[in-house]
């Protein structure tokens, strides 16, 4: 029953995540110097970028350790086939500080998040009742501490000096990884995230917050999707003057 409710989930993404790419494939150029991935969950995000375009570099970040566990060993098998891309993976978050914090795994990983989870929320309830039944298991949250960094800092250290794509999947918690890139936002061409419009995730502001912030930072909105199956819209906002 689980590979059953994985491989629909899969092929109704497939062409949900094609628009997307035919997005960035009329949008950008086919050669990127650096795409960062935060939320690499398994490794979707490599794959289809690698797949669709030539990236020298990508840096991909999280913060669950199961999860990071699977990517590591898909990413062994990516680095096989794309033998020209330099790939660095990393087990932490990302945020606005650099700490340890309490991260909130689901038995559904996609959803696991820094941010505190509403069990009496309508979704939550929903979800619960679904996967449990799908997955033969309760639908229990586990509390694990794990790193946090700045991008800032990384980026710095990194030296980088343009980032081809940002992508944001983090599951309500992408503005504070925003909010830590502070300068280094002007060396960004596209942002792409998602965000949670379901009452499940209790984050401390709204999307409006997120959209004045990159508007105050050069950026304006050049893509909109409704994610299937899900309360979520995928976005992407380009720097003006890129």
């Amino acid at each position: 029953m689980k590979n059953i409710f994985n491989l629909f989930v899969k092929i109704i993404d497939f062409f949900y995540q094609k628009k997307v790419i035919n997005f960035f494939k009329d949008n950008t150029n086919s050669e990127y110097k650096v795409l960062m991935d935060i939320g690499a969950h398994e490794g979707e995000t490599i794959v289809n970028f690698l797949s669709n375009f030539k990236i020298k570099n990508i840096y991909s970040f999280e913060a669950s350790n199961k999860t990071y566990k699977k990517l590591k060993i898909n990413v062994d098998n990516i680095r096989n086939k794309y033998t020209t891309t330099n790939i660095e993976i990393f087990n932490m978050g990302v945020g606005n500080s650099n700490e340890k914090k309490i991260f909130n795994e689901l038995p559904d990983s996609n959803s696991s998040t820094f941010h505190s989870i509403d069990q009496s929320s309508s979704y939550f309830k929903r979800k619960s009742r679904i996967l449990s039944f799908f997955l033969k298991k309760d639908f229990i949250i586990e509390k694990n501490v794990v790193p946090q960094i700045k991008l800032s800092e990384f980026i710095r250290n990194k030296k980088l000096t343009q980032i081809d794509v940002l992508k944001i999947d983090t599951e309500g918690y992408e503005f504070e990884v925003l909010k830590g890139l502070e300068s280094s936002m002007q060396l960004i061409n596209f942002i792409y995230f998602e965000h949670h419009y379901d009452n499940m995730i209790k984050k401390n502001y709204k999307f409006s917050e997120i959209h004045d912030f990159l508007v105050a930072n050069g950026f304006y909105r050049v893509f909109k999707i409704k994610m299937p199956l899900r309360k979520s819209f995928d976005y992407i906002y380009n720097r003006k003057n890129v």
